[in-house]
């Protein structure tokens, strides 16, 4: 392989998109038969969510989608990643299928095709149906056998329409950050036992979603799970920080990567837990380790690992004044992108990885004289996008990279205070403006370079 330089184009085969959620942009949230989700209540709750922000309206995607594919056109972006609403398709997470929820997604996708765009469809992203919440969510087997019928539904309807899917978005946030810290929807604080169970079932249901496709997703459909896996930095790359790195990297992702290449729970990472282990039903393994065709990682920021003593890895904390975003946990750090996918290749095997998330956030962007000039955003890509140039120039089987988020949203318990977008939403109006950081990177698609 020729060595790439920064000056070089990205490879040909090499795709470029943004990406949105379903909860975050669509509003209507209790239109047209869509059921109520674990963020509609907990939005509602007190305390939870920043300003008693809901999703009831949103960027009112549900009605302007059209507007908006039309506008990432303009732009020159040619795949979209997004999710299907799991409550608008079956309202109580089983039971009754809603049609309206179906036909509804069958508009947006026709939508996208007439505007020349590609969907890239994660099944779940974080927005459980209430009622299955009701009955144990994450903790019970209800969810998966649900999901599991969901899937089936899905895929079924839009075998048509879409051949790229996404079983699960980071599981760590709908189970440990959810059921462990409670600090996301529905805000409950569990025993680690109980919260390595919610692991269990959501990679139960990441293999159903594979199966999914593999029963009905047609000829060329292609899927894998999008992790929000736990990246470190080497401080030097010496052989020994880099080794103490990879070392960090397989202990941190054992539960869920590790598992699900190894086709059990490693032997190191049931030690630690010890009594805490999940409980495993025979079969479980078969349908969790299930081929995969691609790995999708949402790297935002990293840990600094340098080696300690007796070789082991040794975490370096950050001080005090290190660069952060206005997200309080997204602390500046781009080579996360180089070592993220270089570590994913090399201890899992990978052929075909995509970066499915990377952005940033910050408040108060305004727009002044129809502008928002986003500086510090455009300076977060081009930093980060030279990491991925590097790590392909190295041979990591990095395929495409999507940038969060399309448009300003929905933060969860961050309410709309936080921007992400690269596109501006007035949310009085409901206005899009594109940013400066959306002009930049439509001119990094067409040239293929960065710029």
């Amino acid at each position: 392989m020729t060595a790439l330089t920064y000056s070089s184009p990205f490879p040909d085969d090499f795709l470029f998109g943004v990406a949105a959620a379903s909860a975050q942009i669509e509003g209507a949230a209790f239109v047209d038969g869509k059921g109520e989700s674990i963020w509609d209540r907990f939005s509602r709750t007190p305390g939870k969510v920043h300003d008693g922000d809901t999703l009831d309206i949103a960027c009112d995607h549900y009605n302007r989608f059209d507007e908006d594919f039309a506008l990432m056109a303009s732009l020159g972006y040619k795949h979209y990643r997004l999710s299907i609403a799991w409550p608008r398709i079956y309202p109580n997470g089983d039971g009754e299928l809603n049609q309206a929820g179906l036909d509804f997604y069958h508009r947006l996708f026709a939508s996208m095709k007439k505007h020349g765009i590609e969907p890239w469809v994660t099944m779940f992203h974080w927005d459980l149906p209430q009622s299955l919440e009701d009955r144990g969510g994450w903790t019970s087997r209800v969810t998966v056998d649900a999901f599991a019928r969901y899937a089936d539904t899905i895929v079924k309807a839009f075998a048509g329409e879409v051949k790229h899917w996404i079983t699960m978005n980071e599981i760590r946030c709908f189970t440990l950050l959810a059921y462990g810290y409670g600090t996301k929807a529905p805000g409950r604080k569990e025993s680690h036992k109980v919260v390595n169970q919610t692991f269990h079932h959501a990679l139960l249901c990441h293999g159903h979603g594979v199966r999914a496709v593999r029963e009905f997703g047609g000829a060329g459909a292609v899927v894998g799970l999008t992790d929000n896996l736990d990246v470190c930095i080497p401080v030097t790359e010496t052989p020994e920080d880099i080794a103490a790195a990879k070392a960090w990297f397989l202990e941190k992702n054992a539960h869920v990567l590790g598992a699900m290449h190894a086709g059990r729970y490693p032997a190191d990472y049931l030690a630690r837990v010890g009594a805490d282990a999940p409980e495993v039903q025979p079969g479980d393994f078969d349908l969790i380790s299930l081929p995969t065709d691609h790995l999708g990682l949402n790297i935002y920021t990293g840990t600094y690992v340098r080696a300690g003593k007796a070789g082991e890895w040794e975490p370096v904390a950050l001080p005090a004044n290190y660069p952060k975003a206005d997200s309080p946990w997204l602390h500046i750090a781009p080579q996360c992108i180089y070592w993220a996918t270089r570590f994913a290749a090399e201890c899992y095997g990978h052929t075909a990885l995509y970066i499915t998330e990377n952005g940033c956030g910050y408040n108060d962007e305004p727009v002044v004289n129809g502008e928002v000039l986003d500086l510090h955003r455009r300076d977060f890509l081009r930093n980060h996008l030279r990491e991925a140039h590097r790590a392909i120039s190295d041979g990591v089987p990095l395929k495409g990279y999507f940038l969060w988020s399309f448009i300003d949203n929905y933060e969860w318990e961050d309410g709309y205070q936080r921007r992400f977008g690269i596109v501006h939403c007035d949310y009085e109006t409901l206005a899009r403006t594109p940013k400066l950081s959306a002009r930049y990177y439509a001119q990094v698609i067409k040239t293929r370079r960065i710029l």
